[in-house]
């Protein structure tokens, strides 16, 4: 005959004493399974005479119910204390410090681009832009620059095949930012204007201080009566933001641009001791950009009337100012996408612009 209380009694102990789930499915297996032993006690059920079911019938339903709590139970139980001792063996210190992450490092030219914004857009300039690929005409002939002059040749600029005997002259990949200039003037409320045109302009060259593709910032102001003297005053203060210079000094040079006159190269007082270059002391010169007055025809071919307006434009390399101004020896690295050169030239990222704060 069977015990039930006995059978009770087993599976409990069984259940209290197992350690892992794995140990713990067997226990409900081999009483609870399609052909455990509490399974098939409960199938006898249908077999017993009427009186013997009123008495074990309770009691097999009871036991049933019984091994499944403590197996849920000790299920739980198992499951905490897993995650418990996982918990405990992956625990980190939170009030640690955590290792120090590399942080990146701003390319210089982006930094001098946006120190050059900054300061001329205080003195009223705005940005604009245009396209890389340019026409013939918005890259030389508006400019007022002759077929014969050497910058159209192919060994100094970079042209775009056109279609084969289309009779339009080839585009060319722009040698300056003075299209964007052009297309500015063309505008029907064009002028006057303040603008800055930064951006990327390609000429045939490679060594030391010249590159194929290189950063360059021009400037124009149009209007009713600006002269030379405010072209001068506008890079002086520029000159003195940008180096940090306060007594900075400029020498400007009689020169010759085919798409300003009277023309001008702008030096810029320094010394060199020790191999060291100083802006603003000592007694010689540095070329830092070259302007002039807007020509007369270069208005005219924007349909701006030359009797009634005049103005000044202006352009300088990015590159070459942040060599200047940083110290960097060789233009080549700014396009060799080494990190350790960015790391070394770099700047700090979490640092913001400022003319009141300074640019360090």
């Amino acid at each position: 005959m069977v015990d039930i209380d006995e059978i009770e009694k087993n599976y409990l102990d069984s259940i209290s004493a197992v350690l892992s789930l794995e140990e713990l499915e067997k226990v409900r297996v081999r009483g609870l399974g399609k052909k455990g032993e509490i399974t098939t006690l409960m199938k006898s059920i249908g077999s017993m005479s009427e009186d013997e079911r009123r008495i074990k019938a309770p009691k097999l339903n009871y036991l049933k119910s019984k091994v499944i709590e403590e197996l849920d139970k000790k299920k739980t139980l198992i499951t905490e204390e897993n995650i418990n001792k996982k918990i405990m063996s992956e625990w980190l210190d939170v009030s640690r410090p955590s290792r120090p992450s590399k942080v990146g490092k701003i390319h210089p030219i982006s930094q001098v681009t946006e120190e050059v914004i900054t300061i001329f857009s205080a003195l009223g300039f705005s940005v604009a832009e245009g396209p890389q690929i340019e026409s013939d005409w918005y890259n030389f002939d508006a400019l007022n620059i002759p077929p014969e002059h050497p910058a159209r040749q192919e060994f100094d600029t970079f042209y775009v095949n056109s279609s084969t005997n289309s009779g339009i002259p080839p585009n060319v990949l722009r040698t300056h930012t003075s299209p964007v200039q052009i297309r500015h003037m063309e505008k029907k409320e064009g002028v006057p204007c303040r603008i800055i045109v930064p951006g990327k302009v390609f000429r045939s060259d490679y060594d030391q201080t010249h590159t194929p593709m290189f950063n360059q910032l021009e400037g124009l102001a149009i209007d009713k009566d600006l002269t030379m003297s405010h072209l001068k005053w506008t890079l002086e203060e520029f000159c003195r933001t940008f180096f940090e210079v306060d007594g900075v000094e400029l020498r400007f040079r009689s020169s010759h641009f085919p798409f300003t006159e009277p023309s001008a190269e702008v030096d810029i007082r320094c010394s060199w001791e020790d191999g060291t270059l100083k802006l603003g002391q000592g007694n010689s010169w540095l070329e830092i950009l070259g302007s002039g007055m807007v020509h007369p025809k270069v208005l005219t071919a924007c349909n701006v009337d030359p009797n009634s307006y005049q103005g000044f434009a202006f352009g300088m390399g990015m590159d070459r100012l942040a060599m200047l101004k940083y110290g960097i020896p060789d233009l080549r690295g700014f396009f060799d996408g080494d990190v350790r050169w960015v790391d070394h030239f770099g700047f700090d990222p979490l640092n913001r612009l400022s003319i009141h704060s300074g640019f360090r």
